[in-house]
Order: structure tokens, then C-alpha cells, then sequence
């Protein structure tokens, strides 16, 4: 295998870095990869070699305000001027296409995680019909009604204090509760993966766990409940295969809850093809965890079935 980083300029004139990496033989087909929130694609490049094994290119961008798409570490989280998760998904709408130009005969997959999963389940109520498949990783169902205070609050502070000021209320709102279930704690971010190793790389590296500014929030509170609503969902394919995997010790998705809340809502829609699986003790980042091998398989197993 072999990588290759090239940019995009989107619609507002950011240039978007992509990390395209390459498998020796034949190609089976391509996966377009997703990341979360406060990290960048480069943290898949394991995940990504092992899909260069079994057959698939894959591509990967940093988001808008993430990695290496962003000005400077100072700048990150910071999406747009505008409506940030809904530029997003216009970012990976632009990836998908260059894809499919650069790979006219091949099939392509989604894989999302965290962030990017719900950036993908918006996604897929767009631009369904230009994908063959998608995995919804370490997500989440219909958000709670905390979700309105966070809209509520977010929105007054982004009133005063303007879109680029960063707040630790509201990240405290978000991520405050997620190690809570996890005795005795190490870290802020041990509710990340029970691999002590994997969140010491995520702690160290600049570009991973910052604090973002309050416009990241609101626009994503705002973007999650927009997931849900019923014109909205009923755009989604009903013959695209969707996979939803988790850990059931992830709060993100809570402990298991909101991934069968999903998995039913889509079933509601008669999406026929969509199947779910929870890993025993797994937290957030399943391709991270101890048992991450299995994941991984178990994934490669999905993209073999549907391509």
C-alpha cells in the first residue's frame, strides 16, 4: 500500500486535505472515511491499511476546522461563518465526487464515526443515491430534549460573545457525564477507548481533544435535530445497507440505547437492509479498542457483503 495527501477547495475556498491510501493489487471498491469530532483522518490510517489488504482504496479528509484542513491549531473547531455540519456534509458531498471521478467504475462506501456518523445520517438523506452503503459508528438515535438547552444556550452565548468564542460551559454540557460510569478515572477522555495507550496518542497530539468554539456547537446541536425530522428521513433510500456499530459502555450512544433507537427508527422507514451490533464493554472509538481487530473485521465482512 501507499498514501497520497492532496486538497480540494470547497465552496467557500477552504482547502480541504485528503489522505487517499492506495492498495498494491486489485481495486474491490472504494471507502470514504468520516472522522469525529476534535480529531483528524490520519488517526485511521491502521484502519485504513487493513482495507488496503482485503481490496479497498480508501479516502479520507479532515473536516472543515480539523486537522490540516484548519489555518492553525489555534483556529480548530472553527467550521464556517455560517452553518457548520450542514457545510460539512456539503465537504464530503464534494470527496464523493471526486471519487467517483477518480474511480469511475468502482463502488463507494461510507464509513463515519462519532461526529462524522451524524454528519453521514444527514448525508444519506441528500445524497443516498450516490453511495452504496453506509457505517454509522460510535452514534446515536433521536437526541434527547437536553439537546434544546444546549441549542438555547449556545445560541445566547453566540449572541454576545460572537461564533469564534470558545466555552467551557458548553463543552461541559456536552462532554461532562461521558467518564461517569468509568471508576477510577485517569483521564478526561478515558470514556474514549479502555486501550490506556490509544487515549495517551489521542492527549498528546495537537490537533486531537481542544476545546472548540461555541458556533461548533450550536450549529451541531442544531444539526442533530434536524436529523430527525420525518420529510427528512423519509429521503433516505429504502435499498441502501446501513451497519451501526458501537460499544455498549459508549456514552455517545447511550450505553447501547440510542444505536437500537436508531437501528428502529430506520427500520421504521422500511430500510430493509440495515443491521446493528453492540460490542460487550467497547467505549466510543471501537477501532481503537482493545477488541479492535475483531471490529475491523467484522466492518471489512460488511463492505464485502454489499460491493
Amino acid at each position: 500500500m501507499s498514501r497520497e495527501d492532496f486538497k480540494f477547495k470547497n465552496k467557500d475556498g477552504i482547502e480541504i486535505n485528503v489522505h487517499k491510501w492506495i492498495p498494491t493489487g486489485s481495486i474491490k471498491g472504494v471507502v470514504q472515511i468520516a472522522h469525529g469530532m476534535s480529531e483528524r483522518a490520519l488517526r485511521y490510517e491502521y484502519f485504513a491499511e487493513k482495507l488496503n489488504e482485503a481490496g479497498f482504496l480508501v479516502y479520507a479528509n479532515d473536516h472543515r476546522g480539523h486537522g490540516k484542513s484548519s489555518n492553525s491549531i489555534e483556529e480548530l473547531g472553527y467550521i464556517s461563518d455560517n452553518d457548520g455540519f450542514q457545510d460539512m456534509v456539503e465537504d464530503m458531498k464534494k470527496l464523493t465526487d471526486i471519487i467517483k471521478e477518480e474511480n469511475p467504475n468502482k463502488k463507494v462506501v461510507l464509513f463515519s464515526h462519532s461526529m462524522g456518523s451524524f454528519l453521514a445520517q444527514r448525508y444519506i438523506q441528500l445524497y443516498g443515491k450516490e453511495i452504496a452503503g453506509v457505517v454509522l459508528s460510535g452514534t446515536n438515535g433521536k437526541p434527547p430534549v437536553a439537546v434544546n438547552l444546549g441549542i438555547f444556550l449556545s445560541k445566547s452565548i453566540l449572541q454576545i460573545k460572537g461564533r469564534r468564542h470558545k466555552s467551557k460551559l458548553i463543552d461541559k454540557l456536552a462532554f461532562g457525564s461521558y467518564n461517569k460510569k468509568i471508576v477510577p478515572t485517569k483521564t478526561s477522555f478515558d470514556w474514549l477507548t479502555r486501550d490506556e495507550e490509544e487515549v495517551k496518542k489521542y492527549i498528546a497530539d495537537p490537533y486531537c481533544g481542544t476545546l472548540f468554539p461555541v458556533s461548533f456547537f450550536y450549529d451541531l446541536f442544531k444539526g442533530m435535530k434536524t436529523l430527525h425530522k420525518q420529510e427528512n428521513l423519509n429521503n433516505i433510500p429504502k435499498d441502501l445497507p446501513i451497519y451501526i456499530f458501537a460499544g455498549n459502555a459508549d456514552p455517545v450512544g447511550n450505553y447501547g440505547e440510542g444505536i437500537i433507537n436508531l437501528y428502529n427508527i430506520y427500520k421504521s422507514l422500511s430500510i430493509s437492509n440495515t443491521t446493528y451490533k453492540l460490542y460487550t464493554g467497547g467505549r466510543h472509538e471501537m477501532l481503537n479498542e482493545l477488541n479492535k481487530e475483531q471490529v475491523i473485521r467484522d466492518t471489512i465482512e460488511w463492505f464485502k457483503g454489499i460491493i
